[in-house]
């Protein structure tokens, strides 16, 4: 369901200025898509889990706050993680 460690430290090493770097928006944005991904999956095969359901909207509107910081502080920065993680807007 959730995504791994591995999985968590590439999307860190891509988008991060560093290995360390999790504060950056990009990285942020990129985890987040990589939850986003993996519970609408995960509703495929249980349509009645309402409490992760709750759980997935949390997590959207996270990313769309952050997509909005980012696009106000740089719109290049915005407009290349849209095109990198294929988040429609």
């Amino acid at each position: 369901m959730a995504i791994t460690k591995e999985h968590k430290l590439e999307l860190v090493k891509k988008y991060g200025k560093n290995p360390n770097d999790v504060g950056n928006p990009e990285v942020q944005i990129a985890i987040l898509t990589a939850n986003i991904n993996s519970l609408s999956e995960h509703f495929g095969a249980h349509k009645k889990d309402h409490h992760s359901r709750v759980g997935l909207l949390k997590m959207v509107g996270k990313r769309r706050r952050l997509l909005d910081y980012l696009m106000e502080k740089n719109i290049e920065r915005y407009r290349k993680i849209i095109a990198d993680l294929e988040i429609r807007k």
